[in-house]
């Protein structure tokens, strides 16, 4: 009987993992061939010197700049293996759909070529202080890790509140994702089941993957970034340590616009600037920032007319008008009745007058 159940959940699994692999795209299933591949390549002598990034090989006189570009397919480990796959996979379901294929190919080249940079010279600058060899030539770079942080920045940008797993000590949620891998490859580290570079990758692609959405991920209205609040790098970690974290961030934030790795964010050059300026801090929003918020009061909304047991959203968020109120109202009448009650009247947005919004 217990053979029977063990080929009935083999042929099951089988069948769905089948069945997600047809339902992926093309550029998800390029990766994972890649990383198939680079996983059997690693079994070959000296594979890790000639695809990963070694950082005294990395400089002059080798100078093998080319595995910026290829580090992040090789696996030495099996289960690596298996978290990459988990986690592409994961981005084709999740991030794919509402960034399309040549987004996630440019977010992917990003991230894994700025890991590959900042990595290798961090562990160049340590060694002008230790003058350990073993930084140079015994460290070596590859894997999908830093990618991996990457990801848990896209996905904190795009459902934030999504609540993960609730804990004695209180709920996890996507917000919370990248500091926490951080901390568990940290913790891998100290106990010796996973290498120090793991730790930097994952760190420098949390960091690198915030600057690319923040300030230069293209949206189809023609901007660039997102400078919402809730993105802030200060919103990384946990409230009582966000004010510390956002003077950090602004001292680093100034020194990376100074080597122009970064956009100044705000330029105001005349009154026309600073009244916009103004608006748009009324507002509270931006494009990112508003649809989220839409989504959410659609939700709030429908479940407000549930409870009341008033006329559904049809389309567009329009309500019915209920049968007690009279057909000879006028429209203006009519129109604020519409407004749901959870949306209070002493709102800022309804106050300002329609000529102290300026046309972008």
């Amino acid at each position: 009987m217990a053979p029977s159940k063990i080929v009935k959940n083999i042929l099951y699994i089988r069948q769905h993992t089948a069945a997600l692999v047809r339902s992926t795209s093309n550029t998800v299933k390029c990766i994972w061939l890649i990383v198939f591949i680079s996983y059997s390549l690693s079994f070959f002598e000296g594979a890790v010197d000639v695809i990963g990034v070694t950082p005294g090989y990395f400089v002059p006189p080798s100078f093998r700049i080319w595995t910026a570009f290829t580090f992040c397919f090789l696996e030495t480990r099996i289960w690596n293996v298996c978290v990459d796959i988990i986690m592409i996979g994961l981005c084709g379901k999740v991030i794919e759909p509402l960034w399309g294929p040549y987004e996630i190919i440019s977010f992917f080249a990003f991230v894994n070529i700025g890991v590959a940079l900042a990595s290798a010279a961090s562990y160049l600058f340590v060694y002008m202080f230790t003058s350990n060899p073993d930084l140079l030539f015994d460290v070596h770079i590859h894997g999908l890790s830093g990618f991996i942080g990457g990801i848990t920045v896209a996905v904190k940008q795009i459902m934030p509140d999504i609540m993960i797993v609730k804990t004695p000590i209180g709920r996890i949620a996507n917000r919370n994702m990248p500091l926490l891998t951080i901390f568990i490859c940290l913790v891998l580290w100290i106990i010796g089941l996973s290498p120090s570079s793991n730790v930097v990758m994952v760190t420098y692609g949390v960091y690198i993957s915030w600057i690319y959405l923040r300030f230069y991920q293209k949206h189809s209205k023609g901007s660039a970034g997102d400078f919402s609040d809730s993105f802030s790098f200060a919103s990384f970690f946990p409230s009582i340590v966000q004010p510390a974290a956002a003077v950090l961030a602004s001292i680093v934030y100034n020194v990376l616009v100074r080597l122009k790795v970064c956009r100044n964010r705000v330029k105001q050059s005349d009154e026309s600037d600073e009244l916009l300026s103004v608006t748009v801090n009324i507002l509270g929003r931006n494009s990112q920032d508003e649809e989220r918020r839409k989504q959410k009061a659609l939700k709030a909304l429908s479940e407000h007319l549930n409870k009341t047991n008033r006329p559904r959203i049809v389309g567009n968020v329009t309500l019915q008008k209920t049968k007690s109120q009279s057909p000879t109202k006028s429209h203006s009448s009519s129109t604020e009745s519409s407004v749901p009650d959870f949306i209070s009247k002493n709102d800022p947005v309804q106050q300002i007058p329609k000529e102290s919004i300026i046309d972008a």
